[in-house]
């Protein structure tokens, strides 16, 4: 007689050879199945409770900071959890003009701009040719990139100022430039590198095919398809060079070239016991303003730029 097979198809047998007997049902095979579900929303709930956290932690200290730059110094220190009684703007054009942050602010533009764009002009190319070429040396150059990225910043203090200062470009902008974009090669070649390997290279066969040398290949074909992996390394590049502190402090002492951070330190220092405490968390915002304005527009090229590297 014919049979059929309960353990992988669930269907009842109504009897057997033997003669009629108890109908056998399938029940083990959808107790794993349930198992697995339930384990997987447990996981679900835990890891979305602690991404609701984490983002308390994070969202919470930034509102209070802006909503502090809007109270007066009494109502800081009285009652430092409630809403202003009113919007105290005087606390920003206090800021922006007696504490003058608006220079600040203009050197910090002028540095960090210039930097990032010298950053990731000669970071693409060094990366480029590390990545599509093979020459002698080719390993131990990219070694010693990498080999930048652990040394710390503060033992080359020292040699920096003196360097700078020999070469004339101790507290100024284009020095303060210079150093940044030394400070910032060794993690963009090393980030860009495995991006441009998992570009193809038939695109850059089909232009050489045609005519075009290795810089216009460069420039019109292989850096417009590598933007993802640009903006994502330029948005950190970006954030470590706006929030640096040690490096202008130490090579750009003039008051009237100061960065930022050196400013927003001065500010708080400045009147001794008396501090501006409303004006300081009013520059502290301004300061903080542009960082959050880049990565809430750049945030989707960021997660595709550090997606596309490990997808080839």
């Amino acid at each position: 007689m014919k049979t059929t097979d309960t353990a992988s198809t669930g269907v009842e047998i109504p009897g057997s050879p033997a003669g009629p007997g108890p109908a056998v049902t399938k029940t083990t095979a959808s107790v794993p199945r349930r198992t697995a579900k339930a384990e997987g929303a447990t996981l679900n709930v835990f890891s979305h409770g602690v991404l609701i956290i984490w983002a308390i932690m994070v969202v919470m200290p930034l509102l209070w900071a802006v909503m502090t730059s809007f109270k007066t110094d009494r109502a800081i220190f009285t009652s430092p959890w409630s809403l202003p009684d009113r919007l105290h703007f005087e606390n920003w054009s206090r800021a922006w003009t007696e504490a003058h942050m608006s220079d600040y602010f203009l050197n910090t533009l002028l540095v960090v701009g210039g930097s990032l764009v010298g950053t990731l002009l000669f970071g693409s190319m060094a990366a480029y040719v590390l990545a599509r070429f093979d020459f002698p040396g080719n390993r131990f150059i990219y070694f010693l990139f990498i080999g930048g990225m652990s040394f710390p910043v503060i033992l080359a203090l020292v040699p920096l100022f003196y360097v700078l200062q020999n070469m004339a470009l101790l507290n100024t902008l284009h020095g303060l430039i210079l150093v940044y974009i030394a400070y910032s090669l060794p993690f963009t070649v090393f980030f860009l590198t495995a991006f441009f390997r998992t570009l193809p290279t038939s695109v850059a066969e089909a232009a050489f095919v045609d005519g075009a040398s290795h810089t216009r290949t460069f420039f019109q074909v292989m850096l417009p398809m590598a933007k993802p992996g640009l903006i994502s390394v330029g948005i950190f590049n970006f954030l470590g060079q706006w929030n640096q502190y040690l490096l202008p402090t130490v090579l750009n002492t003039e008051p009237e070239r100061k960065v930022l951070s050196q400013g927003l330190v001065q500010l708080a220092v400045s009147q001794g016991y008396k501090g501006d405490w409303s004006g300081l968390f009013a520059g502290l915002v301004m300061a903080m303003l542009p960082v959050l304005a880049a990565y809430i527009v750049f945030q989707r090229q960021v997660v595709a730029g550090l997606t596309a590297g490990a997808v080839k």
